[in-house]
């Protein structure tokens, strides 16, 4: 009798763990994280997003965004940081700034 409910034991974690490894794997990338640009895709992201802007230091990338395929953060000399929006081509599709760089008077 104790061998049975032994193996009875058993097999409820294993299907236990069984059922927490498949929700897992099909969670995704449910974390809200972003995923980096990487690679030849990187390189060729941040020349576009520089020569959009004009200079400064890419600080940030990512793939996926929802405003379009590449999004790339460039921090201006002023401070000023610009997320521009790229297409799969690496074309600009626009950009957004903090505004960091701007005076008020």
């Amino acid at each position: 009798m104790k061998n049975t409910k032994a193996w009875i034991g058993t097999a409820a974690l294993v299907a236990a763990g069984g059922i927490a490894t498949i929700g897992a794997a099909a969670g995704g990338d449910d974390d809200g994280g972003e995923r980096p640009i990487t690679g030849d895709a990187l390189d060729r992201a941040a020349a576009a997003a520089l020569e959009h802007t004009g200079g400064g230091a890419v600080t940030a990338t990512e793939l996926g965004d929802e405003e379009g395929y590449y999004e790339v953060e460039v921090t201006l000399d002023d401070g000023t940081q610009v997320d521009v929006h790229l297409d799969r081509d690496f074309a600009v599709l626009g950009d957004e700034s903090d505004g960091a760089g701007d005076t008020e008077d």
